[in-house]
């Protein structure tokens, strides 16, 4: 990975709990597309690891599962520059620090990207497995339009 990306795309997951992979579902897909000036790169979703991955990159966009009440397959959008993350929206974790608090005490060090926006796709099963509920599969085309808008509307800038 070069030192310091122009644009960083993150997939945080666990392939191996259903959709708690749908991050690095979205991540090889726009990897396999050979994006000009954008670095994807995969993570476990560990606060501390996440925190070190985008240190250096103008602009960051993270793809992970969602665990609140939304229903399966729901996008949620969060411009982490101007709105703190809801505690509830990535409450779903194998780790103690998660996606939103990193971002949130990334916030409070004063060492967020000058753009970062997250997206989060509400899950219907995190139980063991490798394959996505037909909600989330459905979503993954959806969420890689999304972040392919964001890649052109940074790259513009």
């Amino acid at each position: 990975m070069p030192a310091s990306p122009r644009i960083l795309v993150i997939g945080v997951g666990n392939e191996y709990r259903s959709d708690d992979a749908v991050g690095l579902v979205v991540a090889r897909r726009l990897k396999a597309l050979s994006l000009d000036n954008v670095t994807v790169t995969e993570e476990s979703g560990e606060g501390a690891e996440l925190m070190e991955s985008w240190k250096g990159a103008n602009a960051v966009i993270v793809i992970d599962a969602a665990s609140s009440d939304g229903g399966p397959g729901t996008i949620h959008c969060i411009d982490a520059r101007t709105q703190h993350i809801p505690k509830d929206l990535f409450r779903y974790s194998t780790h103690r620090f998660s996606v939103g608090e990193a971002v949130e005490l990334a916030r409070v060090m004063n060492q967020l990207p000058g753009h970062m926006v997250l997206y989060g796709i509400e899950g219907g099963s995190f139980e063991a497995g490798t394959a996505l509920s037909r909600s989330v599969e459905e979503a993954v085309p959806k969420v890689i339009e999304l972040v392919l808008k964001q890649i052109r509307r940074v790259g513009s800038s």
